[in-house]
């Protein structure tokens, strides 16, 4: 009894010498956003160690797989435990082969097996990849992220069925702007809604403006957010319908763009047609989220270098990287989100920090 009580006090002792950051990592749940130029990975890490990485960047050197590894290291991961692919594109899949060879991977999550003729060789090397442990999602359905809820709000096309998060009728949709699809596989996105107390953060990937009308119109079906990883990169030419972005009513937004991808950039591909007779609305994809009610920070991966325009990019201290892409420093973004739902967001390039408090 007295040994058991020495110990006692012995491991109360050790937590009172640990610093108050490390302690209070213990009880926090970890972003990484890790820089792809204009592809898309993202790290999440559970209070309760267990982790998720959503996408896989690009396959092109390595370069993405290499960061993802790196990031993962400075996370303390022996393996992550979850990857989702949100869908088929290049800038989603292509860091998966390499980054198997890296780090041991848990399990696999995807749309299914929708793809066009151009995206096969990635269902292809996905399939390789994750063997017999995939696993298909369903609007619905949720990621086994220990301590974290993690909800599927949209895959191989079909969106949630019923409002979650608070959902309901949605003001804005009242002659709000409507457009046709954009191509198949921006369709199919694998959709999350994360929450962990307070804190919610939503990540569509590419889904396109006709899919977040479905989640949002004439019910919004996933409520309002804390955090919005930005669709398209930043690049909101077909999506970041305003009736779907005003009624998340994100607090904060993170866009993983490139220096010459996604923010700032004129798509001339064939691209959905607004539907004439919907209300005119803001063109510029920045000032679009800038001006949404309960804003209260925007975070960019790069300085978009197709349109530097100081109003059309976030303030300098809350940009990761400002270089083309053959010297980028590849540069990340952090945050680090507690129980009480206080998070605090970081800049590595220059240890620039933000805190905020979820609504």
């Amino acid at each position: 009894m007295k040994r058991a009580w020495m110990g006692f006090v012995l491991a109360g002792l050790i937590a009172a010498a640990m610093p108050s950051a490390t302690v209070a990592q213990n009880n926090a749940m970890r972003i990484y956003w890790i820089d792809a130029e204009g592809g898309a990975a993202t790290l999440f890490v559970a209070p309760s160690g267990e982790s998720m990485l959503f996408d896989t960047g690009f396959g092109v050197g390595d370069r993405d797989a290499k960061r993802i590894y790196a990031t993962a290291q400075k996370a303390g991961l022996k393996q992550i435990d979850h990857v989702v692919i949100s869908h088929w594109h290049e800038d989603h899949e292509g860091g998966l082969a390499a980054l198997s060879k890296m780090i041991s991977i848990g399990h696999f999550y995807d749309h299914g097996n929708g793809v066009e003729d151009v995206d096969r060789v990635r269902l292809e090397d996905y399939k390789r990849v994750a063997g017999a442990k995939r696993t298909i999602v369903k609007p619905g359905g949720t990621i086994p992220l220990r301590g974290v809820q993690v909800q599927v709000v949209s895959s191989e096309g079909p969106v949630i069925a019923n409002a979650i998060n608070g959902g309901g009728t949605n003001s804005l949709c009242a002659n709000a702007v409507q457009m046709g699809p954009a191509g198949p596989e921006n369709q199919r996105m694998v959709g999350l809604l994360i929450s962990y107390g307070k804190f919610k953060l939503l990540s569509l990937a590419d889904l396109d403006w006709q899919k977040e009308m479905e989640l949002s119109c004439p019910i919004n079906k996933v409520g309002q957010v804390t955090m919005y990883t930005v669709s398209r990169h930043g690049g909101l030419d077909d999506s970041g319908a305003p009736a779907f972005v005003g009624a998340i009513r994100p607090q904060v937004a993170v866009m993983n763009n490139g220096p010459k991808k996604g923010l700032g950039q004129t798509d001339d591909r064939a691209k959905p047609i607004a539907i004439p007779g919907t209300a005119p609305y803001e063109k510029n994809s920045y000032l679009r989220l800038a001006k949404n009610p309960g804003i209260e920070g925007i975070w960019q991966m790069h300085l978009s270098l197709i349109d530097q325009d100081p109003a059309h990019n976030t303030a300098r201290d809350m940009i990761a990287n400002f270089e083309d892409t053959p010297d980028c420093k590849g540069n990340g973004i952090s945050a680090s989100v507690g129980a009480d739902g206080k998070f605090t967001v970081t800049n590595s390039r220059n240890g620039f920090s933000k805190s905020y408090t979820a609504r």
